[in-house]
C-alpha cells in the first residue's frame, strides 16, 4: 500500500510548487508585455482604427454618394438588393396563398429558392466603385504631395512574377535584370 509522505516534505513541495507557479505567471506576463507593448504592435493597432475609419468614410462616399447618382440610369434601380428570381417556388405560392413575394424575404420564409442577383450586382457595383475612389484619393495624394503611391511594375523576364520596374534583380529568382544573366 502507497504511504504519504512526511510532513516536511509535503510542505516543501508546495513551496516548490508556489514559487514554480510565480516563476511561470512573471514569465507569461513579461512575455506578454513585451508582446503587446512593442512600438510596432501599437502602430499597427493605429492603422488598423485609422483604416476602419477611412472604410467608414469610402463606404460613406460609395453608398450616399455614387450609388444615388447611378441608380439614376435606367436599367438599375433603387432598390437593387432586393431583385431576385425565384427558383422554386415555396410551399404558400403553390397552394395560391400567396399570389407573389414583394421582398426576398417573403420568399426565404415561404421556403422558396431564390436567386438573389441584385445583392451581388450590388457588392460587385459597391467593389469597384470603392477601388475606383481608393484610386483616386490615392492619385490625388500623389499629385499634391508628389510621393509615389501607385508604384509602376513588371514582369521578370526570368521568372514572369511581377517586381517593381526600378528593381536591378529580381526578388523571387534573384536573377539580375541588366542583362549579366545572358552572358
Amino acid at each position: 500500500m502507497p504511504q504519504l509522505p512526511p510532513d516536511d516534505e509535503e510542505g516543501h513541495s508546495l513551496n516548490t510548487f508556489a514559487a514554480d507557479a510565480r516563476r511561470r505567471a512573471s514569465s507569461f506576463w513579461e512575455n506578454f508585455s513585451n508582446f503587446a507593448l512593442r512600438d510596432n504592435v501599437l502602430e499597427v493597432a493605429v492603422g488598423l482604427i485609422f483604416a476602419a475609419s477611412f472604410t467608414a468614410v469610402a463606404n460613406s462616399l460609395v453608398s450616399d454618394i455614387l450609388l444615388p447618382l447611378i441608380s439614376l440610369l435606367p436599367f438599375l434601380s433603387r432598390n437593387l438588393p432586393e431583385c431576385f428570381v425565384i427558383l422554386r417556388k415555396g410551399d404558400l405560392y403553390r397552394r395560391g396563398q400567396q399570389p407573389r413575394y414583394n421582398t426576398i424575404k417573403q420568399a426565404l420564409d415561404d421556403g422558396a429558392v431564390i436567386w438573389s442577383y441584385g445583392s451581388f450586382l450590388d457588392k460587385v457595383l459597391r467593389f469597384v466603385l470603392i477601388a475606383i475612389s481608393l484610386f483616386a484619393i490615392a492619385k490625388g495624394y500623389e499629385w499634391t504631395s508628389g510621393d509615389k503611391v501607385v508604384k509602376r511594375q513588371v514582369k521578370c523576364r526570368y521568372c514572369r512574377k511581377y517586381i517593381s520596374e526600378r528593381a536591378k534583380r529580381c526578388v523571387n529568382c534573384t536573377s539580375w535584370l541588366d542583362g549579366r544573366e545572358d552572358k
